[in-house]
């Protein structure tokens, strides 16, 4: 066993193995008596990379969700943006679909096309909010004009000027509406 410099120069060069094995028992119990301390230390130490692996866990993890809704978010609104910008083709083909004509493929050929993009409006989950006839919402409906008409009741919604539409729990275009009273 090697000794460290200062220790050796407790042990004469001439040792007996009394010596030798009394100033190993010293070291050892100088040794034990270091160890508890170094234990402890080792420990805490431990305890605070174990506490700073956890909370770098937990902070993935919310990194993570909070990711995986904006991307929800960015999608849905991608989504809603792209409606509202076919919307002015569903306003044409209801007003197409309004007016009379006289050439019957015409007049089905327009309602056929309507009907496919009312088809894909419903498998995108896009919902036409009801107007004519419903309570008056300000989160849903436009009032763009008020009549005084005793044969509605109050907050009536009279007349749909143009429909409005939801994407889940999202206006994406109010219905303007007239209201009664």
């Amino acid at each position: 066993m090697i000794l460290s410099k200062k220790k050796q120069d407790n042990v004469p060069e001439e040792a007996t193995s009394e010596q030798v094995n009394e100033t190993v028992g010293v070291l050892e119990e100088e040794k034990n008596a270091e160890q508890p301390e170094e234990k402890e230390d080792f420990s805490k130490e431990l305890e605070a990379e174990r506490d700073k692996y956890l909370r770098l866990l937990a902070e993935y993890d919310n990194f993570r969700k909070r990711s995986q809704k904006e991307r929800e978010a960015l999608y849905t609104d991608v989504k809603a943006e792209t409606i509202l910008k076919l919307l002015p083709i569903y306003d044409n083909l209801e007003r197409a679909l309004k007016h009379e004509t006289i050439d019957e493929a015409f007049y089905k050929g327009v309602e056929m096309t309507m009907t496919q993009l009312l088809d894909i409006f419903d498998k995108m989950g896009i919902k036409e909010i009801p107007a004519e006839g419903e309570q008056f919402d300000p989160e849903k409906h436009n009032a763009v004009t008020h009549i005084e008409d005793d044969n509605f009741g109050e907050n009536v919604i009279v007349e749909e000027f143009q429909k409005g539409f939801m994407l889940g729990e999202k206006v994406i275009r109010f219905s303007m509406v007239k209201v009664a009273n």
